[in-house]
């Protein structure tokens, strides 16, 4: 590590348990980017942000709200890290100026090569490196727009100057269609230097102006690069039902949560009726019962690979309130108790080897 030319620079974090967002009773904290940390104190890369919330850098001042981080890494030797799936509280875009770097998004996987952008909004998973990151310089800028999801309207920061015809046209495509991935030219590049050098030179918001100036340009340029006969716009895309889809999918990771039908509409971002509406068309069954459906699912997963943990611990594992009740579903839908069902599979298992 000695020797490689690395910058130091201070990274600053805040430590306050900031709630940037909150909507329907819904917190949503910002990503700490506690890997990327890691690495710039390991002097693994050279590093530069300005950021709020939980985002790593030096502070952006209240000229600029709306814009949660913009910076860049530098990394000119091989990694051992990389940021694992996670979404952000905002519209990011990514640019590579040189190396490649590992990228992917909503499952799928490129290397990405100098030049190439990438679009991910607040709902779309998405993950750099696989699992390291690559040798190459990097920059990021996340815009909050007041949305978690993909029916909700995009409110854009009030220093954000362009026209509303073209404001309104760069937010439809951006809404309406999947595509993630563009190569850009030297237009976007020279953006993106300037944006490095802005970052560089800021002295507590002294470039405040000059990065509000080079995000409204970045904005012209994606327009410009957007707004081709190419781009397939889809309005099914900001329909409320990919919202509910996007939470049911989430479920099967909080099913410990003390869920109701009126929790899950508001974690969705929508009404009761309108929640249970599309929740039974995408499952056929009612919310409550597909909870408990992937609940079951996630018990009997449990029985089969944990024999230490009681049936007590089972239940509340997977959200049940108590262990009766537990055991009460759980017999009422695989016809025998969960201590039946785990020595029948234990008996199963043995049988097979």
């Amino acid at each position: 590590m000695r020797g490689a030319n690395v910058q130091i620079i201070s990274v600053k974090v805040n430590k306050i348990n900031i709630e940037p967002y909150e909507a329907d009773g819904i917190v949503y904290h910002a990503d700490t980017c506690l890997p990327l940390i890691d690495a710039f104190n390991r002097k693994k890369i050279k590093f530069k942000a300005l950021a709020r919330h939980t985002y790593p850098g030096d502070r952006l001042d209240e000229n600029t709200m709306g814009l949660n981080s913009i910076g860049y890494w530098d990394a000119n030797e091989p990694q051992d890290w990389g940021l694992d799936w996670h979404r952000n509280e905002g519209i990011e875009f990514h640019f590579l100026e040189s190396g490649t770097m590992p990228y992917s998004q909503e499952n799928k996987e490129v290397l990405l090569t100098p030049n190439h952008l990438t679009i991910t909004r607040p709902w779309e998973a998405h993950k750099v490196g696989n699992p390291y990151v690559g040798m190459g310089k990097f920059y990021w800028v996340i815009i909050d727009l007041g949305v978690r999801r993909p029916h909700q309207e995009w409110v854009w920061p009030d220093w954000i100057t362009l026209t509303p015809s073209d404001l309104g046209r760069l937010t439809t495509i951006l809404r309406q269609n999947e595509k993630s991935i563009w190569k850009t030219d030297q237009t976007v590049r020279d953006c993106f230097l300037r944006i490095n050098k802005a970052i560089n030179t800021d002295e507590n918001g002294s470039n405040a102006s000059k990065i509000r100036l080079l995000v409204n340009y970045l904005l012209i340029l994606l327009l410009d690069l957007l707004n081709t006969d190419d781009v397939v716009l889809d309005e099914k895309l900001t329909d409320s039902s990919r919202s509910v889809k996007f939470f049911l999918d989430e479920l099967v990771n909080n099913l410990s949560e003390n869920w109701t039908v009126e929790l899950m509409a508001e974690s969705a971002g929508v009404g009761v009726t309108r929640f249970t509406h599309h929740c039974k068309r995408l499952t056929n069954v009612t919310p409550m019962r597909y909870l408990t459906m992937k609940r079951l699912d996630l018990s009997k997963k449990i029985l089969q690979e944990n024999n230490e943990l009681t049936i007590a611990e089972v239940a509340y594992m997977c959200g049940f309130a108590t262990s009766q009740y537990f055991a009460t579903v759980f017999k009422k839908h695989e016809k025998c108790s969960p201590n039946t069902y785990r020595l029948k599979y234990a008996v199963n298992a043995v049988d097979c080897v």
